[in-house]
């Protein structure tokens, strides 16, 4: 039984659009959702899976001409994505509800993006999590993941006005959770990012290129 995230969608609720402005400057996952871009041929179906606001990631594969659909836990991220990108289909939706032939059984994909929403989850769903990442995808199906790196497990920390549950891991032992869930890592890079707010401390955030087995 997966925990209570209540209390994590309430914190993103009362977020809103403060979240854009608290990051204004997210290089490493407009590089990464451009390597989908190239990677993919036109029209391709991809999941933002915890897709916030819809910037910018909604919005670039959106104008990059594929079918996007978007998932998050918070109803008030959603409405925001839905303003900001209107060729898109957003949901309300937990990633532990995705699996096809669950309760939300969106179909396949070509590909994945989930840019800093595992890290919302305890350590002990993010292999399930991303086996369920896994069988959204068919075989050589694409996957680009990011995390900040840090070695927590469901720890609390102030978030822009909020409290949140975070969990993380150092490299290394994230390139093993990743490749154990049946994933390939073709590329991966890291950036230091200082947030546009002193709530939010700066992070080592790691990217993720990868390929489901077949």
């Amino acid at each position: 039984m997966r925990l209570d995230r209540t209390g994590q969608a309430e914190a993103f609720d009362a977020i809103g659009d403060r979240y854009d402005e608290a990051f204004p400057h997210k290089e490493g996952q407009v590089a990464a959702a451009d390597w989908l871009i190239r990677s993919l041929p036109a029209g391709s179906r991809v999941l933002d899976l915890g897709c916030g606001t819809g910037m910018p990631t909604a919005l670039q594969l959106a104008e990059a001409g594929f079918q996007v659909v978007g998932v998050d836990l918070s109803s008030a991220m959603v409405a925001l994505a839905r303003e900001h990108v209107p060729a898109g289909v957003f949901h309300q939706a937990d990633i532990a509800d995705l699996q096809p032939g669950g309760s939300w059984d969106l179909g396949r994909f070509d590909a994945v993006a989930a840019f800093f929403s595992l890290l919302m989850l305890p350590r002990a769903e993010i292999p399930l999590a991303l086996r369920t990442i896994h069988d959204l995808l068919p075989p050589g199906g694409l996957f680009a993941l990011s995390m900040v790196e840090a070695d927590v497990d469901d720890f609390s920390i102030p978030f822009i006005g909020s409290t949140i549950r975070v969990s993380g891991y150092l490299r290394d032992e994230l390139r093993e959770v990743v490749e154990a869930a049946g994933f390939e890592i073709v590329e991966e890079s890291s950036y230091t990012y200082a947030p546009a707010t002193v709530d939010v401390p700066p992070e080592v955030q790691v990217f993720l290129r990868c390929r489901r087995h077949t």
